[in-house]
């Protein structure tokens, strides 16, 4: 029963972390591209601030969880180091937080330069270059994750 509970808890939180973070990244995009093209800073302030808030809710709450229960599973599943298996899941997991810690940075820097514009028109330079930032470190953070599920399906093959 404790083996379910952790594995359920374990698929819950890579289920949140994948979908939290592909669902911030469609509404971060599409939200910034259209509140650009309308002219609208109440939109790009309010993605912003609900990107930043769902980030810190369920993304940062997974990737706490997803360590814990992976370890647990391991070890009552008899994983012991040295495990080449083991250590592919830490490096993606550490590339993916390499990321992804500085994406935070970046949409807190947007949040608040969204908020302290009056316009679009007042989003300068490096508002735009850091959001193009964010978009492209997403991409090697989603590819990681996906290994990281690629991993979790063949832990078998591994061994």
């Amino acid at each position: 029963m404790t083996y379910l509970l952790v594995k359920w808890l374990h698929i819950v939180g890579s289920t949140l972390l994948f979908g939290t973070g592909l669902g911030i990244a469609f509404f971060a995009w599409f939200g910034y591209r259209k509140g650009m093209e309308l002219g609208d800073i109440g939109l790009i302030r309010g993605v912003l601030r609900l990107t930043v808030l769902a980030d810190m809710v369920f993304t940062a709450t997974a990737a706490a969880v997803q360590p814990v229960t992976g370890y647990v599973l391991w070890r009552m599943t008899g994983g012991q180091w040295p495990d080449r298996w083991m250590a592919w899941v830490l490096a993606l997991y550490v590339f993916v937080g390499a990321c992804w810690l500085p994406v935070v940075w970046l949409q807190v820097q947007l949040r608040n330069a969204a908020a302290q514009a009056a316009t679009v028109g007042q989003l300068d330079a490096r508002f735009h270059r850091r959001f193009l930032l964010w978009f492209a470190l997403g991409w090697p953070a989603f590819l990681g994750v996906m290994g990281l599920f690629a991993l979790m399906l063949t832990r078998g093959y591994f061994r």
